[in-house]
């Protein structure tokens, strides 16, 4: 099993470097991010010591910590949404997550993100952490019959949050269905339909069917990615106003993920790069909820197919589970994974706890004597 563990963490901003074995790019920084090294754990550091992050992708990443972050235990979460079966995708997000964390020293929270009561269901939630479980790796916590980290179990949670909106942040709102939408609301940044702010002014009545929107002012939200770099987006002109709870009380996944980040401390994002563009509202949304510092976001590739289109549920992807019926090995669907998703040039065996070959930690070149 690979538990989430961390490492205490002080001093100024560390720069780490995904990178290419092929002429390993390091930084030259003074990291001071200190820590006892441990058999388990592919990292340590201490004055003096400059290390980077390999890893057998095919261009250089560098993972920067701020300042103010790099003083902090970091936290990261996985967060999958049981509307189906483990896939192949999965299992590659999986490997980032605890690959990254675990060469950081993080600590990897389980959150159970089941907004859409339509969609999820408990029996994939089961059926998610057996699988989990089967490929090795261990979340430092567990999901309780009412927990703090399913989403369905945390109502109040949410409407605390909304109560923290400050009244200079206008909720109101909003009747209109998404066909409506479509009628009056136009394509904005990236292919998406931003809401006109038909119902802003309009007063619906609390007793007919609506939806709570915020309302985003015009305004850039640069970010750096700690894999794709400096990033720039005007959440108004991407979405519009946000939606916060739809038509059918259900509160939305830009609200609920945000509010539970902030609860659970959580620091450090690490997730698919199809969810890049949720970013700048989602810090945005933060800021508005009282969060000083936002995360740390780190997208990273997906497995797609010929057409370029993401490895998804709904193109009947092999569930993991019956790869596990059929005898297929843990290690060879995990293989698998780093091989379809760019993490190795070849499908060979990878165990949970092996991941350093993917994700380690080195001292650069020049300090090896």
């Amino acid at each position: 099993m690979l538990n989430s563990s961390r490492l205490g963490t002080q001093g100024n901003a560390v720069d780490l470097v995904v990178g290419f074995p092929g002429g390993l790019p390091y930084l030259t920084g003074s990291p001071t991010r200190t820590g006892k090294l441990q058999a388990e754990h592919p990292i340590a550091r201490t004055h003096n010591a400059e290390y980077v992050i390999v890893s057998l992708l095919t261009r250089p990443f560098k993972i920067a910590l701020p300042e103010g972050l790099a003083a902090q235990p970091l936290v990261t979460r996985y967060a999958p949404s049981p509307t189906g079966h483990l896939h192949l995708g999965h299992v590659a997000h999986v490997l980032f997550v605890w690959g990254i964390a675990d060469a950081l020293g993080a600590k990897v929270l389980l959150r159970m993100e089941d907004n859409d009561r339509g969609r999820c269901r408990p029996e994939y939630e089961d059926a998610i952490l057996e699988d989990l479980d089967w490929l090795g790796f261990r979340p430092e916590n567990s999901l309780a019959e009412n927990s703090d980290y399913r989403q369905s179990d945390c109502d109040p949670a949410y409407r605390e949050a909304l109560d923290r909106l400050p009244r200079s942040q206008k909720v109101y709102r909003c009747t209109c269905t998404r066909k409506e939408i479509a009628t009056h609301s136009p394509m904005g940044e990236g292919g998406e339909r931003r809401y006109s702010g038909h119902c802003r002014e309009k007063n619906h009545p609390a007793d007919v069917s609506h939806g709570l929107r915020v309302v985003l002012a015009e305004g850039f939200e640069t970010f750096h990615d700690g894999l794709l770099g400096e990033q720039s987006q005007d959440p108004a002109n991407q979405c519009g106003d946000l939606l916060l709870r739809d038509r059918h009380s259900q509160w939305t996944y830009q609200f609920t993920v945000t509010a539970d980040d902030i609860r659970h401390d959580v620091n450090l994002v690490i997730r698919g790069e199809d969810l890049l563009a949720s970013t700048g509202r989602q810090i945005r949304l933060a800021r508005m909820l009282g969060r000083e510092m936002p995360p740390l976001f780190v997208h990273h590739p997906l497995i797609t197919d010929d057409a370029g289109d993401k490895l998804s549920k709904k193109q009947n992807a092999p569930a993991v589970r019956e790869m596990r019926r059929s005898g297929v090995p843990a290690a060879e669907v995990l293989g698998e994974a780093a091989r379809q998703v760019g993490l190795t040039e070849s499908g060979h065996a990878l165990d949970a706890a092996e991941l350093s070959r993917l994700f380690v930690a080195k001292k650069p070149s020049s300090e090896r004597k």
